[in-house]
């Protein structure tokens, strides 16, 4: 006899429990960590470039220059291989770097006019390296796919811009207050370092990879051209950016433009930047990551050959504009080549020996200006011709490579 079944009353259909992400957690971090960069840099910024003489400015920028390099001669060796030794030592150098500069600020507030400002100065720079270096290798674990590398990276690019305002505002509030000062904004950078330290303790920890060095094949991923073609490209942007710099900066000076054009002329470069990584997203969903480091290329051909050809300081302002967004787009295209084709298992030193290319390059470009003295039209003209010939190797590389490849059976 075959039992009838009873009746069994519904039950409500389970829902996932909303709350934070890991990326959400990861975007916390970076927000603070942006915040208190900038702290710093309100706080340093004193009358190193604009209450001196152009021919004066040129050898303490080139000092300056030279002191923006030293962190990566420090990062780039032991930060990578520590990183890739396994992947929880990525989240415990978050919470190592905006520790450390917690401590660095509280003890930097009583030394802003004597000889201690400089080291304490430099371990700010070498920790904040080291936080992005960190941060870009650990974006993949907080992520579902390669499908969301771009939107991720561009998340966290304007993150980086909203908070960069958002810490200038109370910044720049106590720097007005006179009894207060710039000891106090850097305080308030290592409070805010702190608060970062406590949201870095609830990043998720990445399962542990079973192969945590790397094999000669993962090795051998380095070297694939998707990724050379475009460290070369990228690393002509950040030439470039390095290069517009200085150029409109010592421009601007010789001109005796008032001091409002060199906020036009920043705004317009932050406002690229924003909507370079607002863009990015959408420009994955038509076109692979490398057509888009194509087009930054491109656009700044474009735009550059138009401003050499107008002149003039709205040109310039154009033009910061435009390098901005293409500066922004394509450093997030390669971010996610680099993400998507280099092993896992090397990714912090991949990632710690392109940054230091990087700011090779943007230092050599910006040595340019600050040694000869460039005017802003030819300046422009150098700016495009320099694009236009890397876009035509990128893009010849690209075409060399499917031609190479081997057809789909």
């Amino acid at each position: 006899m075959t039992e009838e079944p009873g009746w069994t009353p519904l039950r409500r259909p389970q829902r996932p429990q909303p709350g934070p992400t890991p990326f959400s957690r990861l975007a916390a971090t970076h927000v603070l960590s942006t915040g208190g960069d900038t702290l710093v840099t309100m706080a340093l910024a004193g009358s190193l470039f604009f209450s001196i003489s152009p021919g004066a400015a040129r050898s303490k920028v080139a000092l300056y220059l030279a002191l923006t390099m030293a962190p990566f001669a420090v990062v780039a060796p032991w930060l990578g291989p520590l990183l890739d030794r396994s992947r929880n030592g990525r989240r415990t150098m978050v919470i190592a770097s905006n520790a450390g500069r917690a401590i660095v600020c509280a003890f930097m507030a009583g030394h802003l006019d004597d000889l201690l400002l400089f080291p304490a100065a430099f371990a700010v720079l070498v920790l904040s390296k080291s936080y992005s270096v960190t941060k870009s290798a650990l974006v993949p674990a907080t992520v579902g796919g390669e499908g969301e590398l771009v939107e991720a990276n561009s998340r966290l690019a304007i993150l980086s811009v909203v908070a960069g305002f958002a810490a200038a505002v109370p910044g720049a509030a106590v720097l007005k207050i006179g009894f207060l000062g710039a000891d106090w904004v850097v305080r308030l950078a290592a409070l805010t370092f702190a608060v970062g330290t406590l949201a870095a303790f609830r990043l998720v920890k990445p399962p542990e990879s079973d192969t945590p060095l790397p094999t000669v094949e993962e090795k051998a991923e380095l070297h694939a051209s998707s990724i050379r073609l475009g460290v070369s490209a990228m690393a002509v942007l950040r030439g470039v950016v390095g290069f517009l710099v200085f150029l409109v900066a010592f421009s601007l000076r010789r001109g005796d433009a008032p001091s409002w054009w060199f906020g036009v002329v920043l705004a317009a470069s932050m406002g690229g930047t924003f909507v370079g990584a607002a863009v990015a997203p959408m420009l994955r969903r038509r076109w692979p990551e490398e057509r888009i480091l194509a087009g930054s290329l491109l656009a700044v051909a474009v735009v550059g050959a138009w401003a050499a050809y107008a002149a003039g300081r709205p040109a310039i302002a154009v033009l910061a504009g435009a390098v901005g967004v293409s500066a922004s787009a394509g450093k997030l295209a390669f971010d996610s080549i680099v993400q998507r084709d280099a092993p896992d298992a090397v990714r912090g030193r991949t990632f710690a020996r392109f940054e230091t290319r990087f700011q090779l390059v943007w230092v050599a470009g910006a040595a340019i200006p600050v040694v000869v003295p460039i005017p802003s039209r030819a300046g422009m003209a150098l700016i495009s011709a320099a694009t236009t010939a890397a876009l035509v190797v990128y893009a010849g590389g690209l075409s060399a490579t499917r031609r190479r490849a081997p057809a789909p059976s």
